[in-house]
């Protein structure tokens, strides 16, 4: 195997991360690495939010006020460990970014392939923060797309939030993916 294939093999979502994170050097060759993902017509139908230090206790703040408005919409209330781990949410790595969706009209590209392009821009995020020796994890959770959510990050109604990828580090050693049976899921027509 070569090293890109490698690296592919080798990455893992890992949920509690922890400092360093990337530079902004090493930030900023992320992010040009993840807008090489394929872009019919070049839109860039994508938008980055970084959040470090007091930026994620704030956006824990959102969470929270997110939560409680969906609790009171869907009839429900939150306990005060609910509401904690709300709060908490951000501090599981030095940096989260978001990741969100910025449409642009087109005749020949449909949002949903512009959906998907945000999907590989990510993907490609994610393994060259991997390859930086960096780790993450793509989170979405149920409260991506709420009012108060969508208003901190300014991402329109018409507009979605992707998610958030949580970077940091991590000394855990992760198992080696299990075997997959390619007959399950690729089909060859000749």
């Amino acid at each position: 195997m070569n090293d890109l294939i490698s690296l592919i093999h080798a990455r893992r979502s890992i949920g509690k991360l922890s400092l360093p994170m990337p530079s902004h050097d090493e930030l900023n060759t992320a992010f040009l690495c993840a807008m090489t993902a394929p872009d019919h017509k070049v839109l860039r139908p994508y938008r980055f939010g970084v959040m470090t230090g007091k930026a994620l206790d704030e956006f824990g703040q959102v969470l929270l006020q997110a939560g409680l408005a969906k609790a009171e919409a869907d009839g429900e209330s939150l306990d005060d460990t609910a509401r904690i781990k709300l709060i908490n949410m951000p501090k599981r790595a030095p940096m989260i970014i978001t990741v969100a969706t910025d449409y642009k009209q087109h005749p020949k590209v449909p949002e949903f392939e512009q959906l998907l392009c945000v999907g590989a821009v990510v993907q490609n995020l994610l393994l060259a923060l991997q390859s930086m020796g960096y780790r993450t994890v793509w989170r979405t959770g149920h409260l991506c797309n709420e009012p108060a959510v969508k208003a901190h990050f300014e991402v329109s109604d018409d507009n979605l939030v992707c998610g958030f990828v949580y970077v940091g580090s991590s000394d855990i050693v992760m198992p080696e993916h299990e075997e997959v049976d390619l007959a399950e899921f690729v089909y060859f027509y000749q």
